[in-house]
């Protein structure tokens, strides 16, 4: 399956210049002139890589958006204003990277790659964390919630032994040789 991007910006230039980068490359290249359109046109899997100064929907009001559905695509923010506060605030918002124009296109692909391959591992854990049962479920929320294995018996209302057999199976289901990598792998998750 070949490699999808989404680009978002009011500059035709600089919309047609990235898109000729990332097609010569191989992706898949859906091209927005706004965020609204954006967010109107179907869903692309891939890395989104949105202009800051845009009419109607700032690539900050776009990052707010996107986050606030739990979208998981990587989002690469740039623009030709920017400040250290910009930045900060588009870090703080969830962008996966904040360039300056004018970048480096061979840094802008190497960053694109990293979110990509972020993106897999993420859809990596949400496909092991979807393979536990219900009870496992359960039982990883106590783990990580800090409780001991006779407290999670008393709150399932399971044996101490069952507890356990369902901690070794999300152990292995998820991974972790511990309790500190489940709650890294919830983090990365999403959850809080």
């Amino acid at each position: 399956m070949p490699k999808a991007i989404s680009i978002i910006d009011d500059d035709p230039g600089v919309l047609d210049s990235l898109a000729i980068l990332f097609a010569s490359k191989g992706y898949e290249v859906a091209r927005h002139s706004s965020a609204r359109s954006f967010l109107d046109a179907d869903y692309v899997s891939g890395c989104v890589i949105s202009d800051v100064r845009m009419p109607e929907m700032t690539g900050l009001d776009l990052l707010r958006e996107l986050k606030s559905h739990m979208d998981p695509r990587p989002i690469v923010i740039l623009t030709g204003h920017g400040d250290i506060e910009m930045a900060v605030q588009a870090v703080r918002l969830g962008a996966f990277e904040f360039f300056e124009k004018p970048f480096k296109h061979d840094k802008l692909l190497e960053t694109v790659e990293r979110a990509e391959k972020e993106l897999d591992e993420l859809s990596e854990l949400r496909e092991r964390f979807e393979s536990l049962t219900q009870r496992q479920k359960e039982t990883l929320r106590h783990l990580i919630d800090g409780l001991a294995t006779k407290d999670i018996a008393l709150k399932l209302g399971l044996s101490p032994r069952t507890v356990e057999i369902h901690r070794a199976f999300v152990m292995s289901k998820m991974s972790a040789k511990s309790v500190a990598d489940l709650l890294r792998v919830c983090l990365r998750l999403g959850w809080k």
